[in-house]
């Protein structure tokens, strides 16, 4: 079918590229790109010889438009997969535009020095992908991501408007340390400690960090604390899902986790402000970053379920209705299959079917478009093909 550049070789990354691997009829050739060459390399080593996907490794500065063009043009993939940070989701968007190729990511733009992540940036890019003739497909992640693509089928299928929607994310896998983060530490701390808010008839409603707790029996991990958190999925699909009233997005969170978060933020720790340390610039959370566990160390010890899914309420027929979507995925399971945990794996999957859909022409429409504007089902069909199948609930309990 043709080839795909993946741009990034982090826990996310690697599921990817696993599943691009066991898809080799899609993806006859990938190209790994990251600064460290040696992932790549490492990573091409171990699956080389278990796949007919021609697998070729470079190193690339992803916050270098110049460097990734003259990359692309080299290669000539059908698809840049972009799994490096949000940081540089501009840069590498920059690089498609210049070299016509169509770009997938799973998270939205966020400035370095704010905490900040809205589709603003990505989306003044519409018209010039519309010219170039090419599509950006943004957040082809689990959430965002197949939380988009569970709305459009719930709209396609199941309403005829959706007025609520809660997206929970619940992850309940234990990985035995006090305190560690499930993906890139930076981020996931950055996200946590922002002010949470939501959308209600039409303006967003902003909270303090962690100031609205619910708990939820989770099907196959059971009752866990959930807060509400600031999420950018909640932005594009408040505007491309019809009759939405209001839209939430909670998580789970432990004690420990947040015991611990709450000393580090006390004692600046967890701060994006540059210090002075011994004549030197640091910022305090990168530093935080360089204790913590690596995220990808978690995989073989990390046992348990994450459940992940939206509750949808609106009218059929002119009758009230309620309806849940979501998938369970086991960390063990995604350990034993592709060596990650259920976090990477979940982001991983979608990430990969993403860039099929792309590639095979399924979804095709010049622009800039949130995944949630494409036709949900055959994503849907991939999802339960790939490893991450999904259970309905017709009577599900709301949150209140």
């Amino acid at each position: 079918m043709g080839k795909c550049m993946i741009i990034g070789c982090g826990g996310v990354a690697s599921v990817a590229i696993h599943k691009c691997c066991q898809n080799s009829e899609v993806f006859e050739g990938i190209m790994i790109a990251s600064r460290t060459k040696s992932k790549c390399d490492a990573l091409k080593e171990k699956l080389q010889p278990t796949t007919k996907t021609v697998i070729e490794t470079a190193q690339v500065n992803a916050d270098n438009a110049d460097e990734l063009v003259a990359l692309i043009n080299s290669y000539k993939p059908d698809v840049v997969l972009n799994l490096a940070l949000p940081y540089q989701d501009l840069t590498i968007m920059d690089a498609c535009l210049a070299t016509k190729t169509h770009y997938v990511d799973t998270a939205n733009y966020e400035p370095l020095d704010t905490a900040k992540f809205e589709y603003k940036w990505q989306w003044a890019y519409r018209e010039r992908f519309e010219k170039a003739g090419i599509t950006a497909l943004l957040g082809s992640g689990f959430d965002p991501g197949v939380t988009g693509v569970f709305s459009a089928y719930a709209m396609k299928h199941q309403f005829d408007e959706i007025n609520y929607i809660d997206i929970l994310d619940c992850n309940g896998g234990d990985h035995g340390y006090p305190f560690a983060t499930n993906f890139n530490p930076e981020i996931n701390i950055r996200e946590v400690s922002a002010k949470g808010s939501y959308i209600e008839d039409g303006k967003w409603v902003e909270t303090e960090p962690m100031e609205i707790k619910r708990v939820y029996n989770f099907k196959g991990v059971g009752e866990k604390d959930m807060y509400l958190l600031h999420h950018e999925e909640l932005e594009s699909l408040a505007l491309n899902i019809k009759g939405i009233k209001r839209i939430r997005f909670f998580m789970t969170f432990g004690q420990s986790y947040l015991t611990h978060l709450k000393c580090l933020e006390n004692v600046g720790m967890t701060s994006i402000e540059p210090i002075m340390y011994e004549g030197k610039e640091i910022v305090p959370l990168q530093f935080l970053k360089a204790v913590l566990p690596d995220p990808a160390s978690l995989g073989p010890r990390t046992v348990g379920k994450t459940n992940i899914g939206c509750i949808f309420r609106g009218k059929k027929d002119g009758k009230d209705k309620n309806y849940y979507l979501y998938n369970i995925c086991d960390h063990q399971e995604c350990y034993r299959e592709v060596g990650s945990q259920a976090i990477s794996y979940t982001t991983g999957v979608p990430a990969m079917i993403g860039a099929m859909m792309i590639m095979t022409g399924t979804w095709k429409k010049a622009g800039v478009y949130n995944i949630e504007e494409f036709d949900p089902d055959p994503f849907m069909e991939a999802l339960n093909k790939w490893g991450l199948p999904w259970e309905e609930d017709f009577d599900p309990v709301l949150v209140d």
